[in-house]
């Protein structure tokens, strides 16, 4: 006569073979939730980083270039670099780095180069990097900057017919902007403070808020947005105010001044 075996508990309780079933199935189960899981938390990352790459027109294994800015009241010969510009190249070479990209770092006045090639970020304003000064000439001929270490002695951004002025202490302006040159070519993003502070702040705002810009501006089009620095000297690059989107203003070269009609003679 054949015996069967009944397992049991360590309480001593019988246990059938549908409880040690259901045990399987549910460590089965377990197994394949916590796979899809992953799964899918794998592929949202991935699209995330799609779409970040999109954005910056930084491709895996592509190229970008940093362009240094000299230090506002710095000579001509001279290419020392504000601290606060070293942070902000610090900021977009763990972005590039992200984004599974290399980075070339070179002064402005070493670039002899167009645009689209590759990803390219420009920090400073035109006194300060020779590279954003051709940009803003090519691109946004309807903006100008005037810094207060040129014989003007105003430090003030001038967008159609509106003065930006800095106010020492209270509030810096900084032009973060984005030059797209069709489907093929990567994007130029200029990064244009009245100070090194603004500069910060501006590299700072793009790498956080990249998904709301990308949001409302997609990963293909050309954006001019200014942005106020509030209590610098506080605060630091820390507390930015959204001033307006100045796309079409700046894209509007100046007026054409008036020609002088003669008096009529009597």
């Amino acid at each position: 006569m054949l015996s069967v075996g009944v397992s049991t508990s360590a309480g001593g309780r019988p246990v059938n073979s549908g409880d040690i079933w259901n045990i399987v199935l549910g460590v089965a189960s377990s197994a394949i939730s916590a796979t899809v899981a992953w799964l899918v938390q794998a592929l949202l990352r991935r699209r995330k980083l799609n779409r970040k790459r999109a954005f910056f027109g930084l491709r895996s294994g592509s190229d970008a270039l940093l362009v240094v800015p000299r230090k506002a009241g710095s000579a001509d010969g001279e290419r020392i670099v504000a601290q606060n510009d070293v942070y902000g190249l610090m900021e977009l070479s763990a972005l590039v780095y992200e984004c599974g990209a290399q980075y070339t770092v070179l002064p402005a006045h070493q670039i002899r180069q167009g645009i689209g090639d590759r990803a390219e970020f420009c920090i400073g304003g035109p006194v300060s990097n020779e590279r954003t000064a051709a940009h803003l000439k090519l691109k946004f001929p309807g903006f100008t900057h005037h810094a207060e270490w040129e014989a003007t002695k105003t430090n003030e951004f001038v967008i159609g017919d509106t003065h930006y002025a800095r106010e020492a202490g209270v509030a810096d302006y900084v032009l973060l902007a984005r030059i797209a040159v069709g489907a093929q070519g990567q994007p130029t993003f200029l990064v244009c403070g009245q100070t090194a502070v603004s500069n910060l702040a501006g590299v700072r705002h793009l790498r956080r808020s990249y998904r709301e810009l990308n949001h409302k501006h997609g990963s293909d089009s050309t954006f001019a947005l200014l942005f106020k620095v509030l209590q610098p000297e506080n605060y630091g690059s820390d507390v930015v105010e959204f001033v307006a989107d100045v796309t079409k203003q700046v894209q509007r070269g100046p007026a054409p001044a008036k020609a002088l009609t003669p008096a009529a003679s009597e």
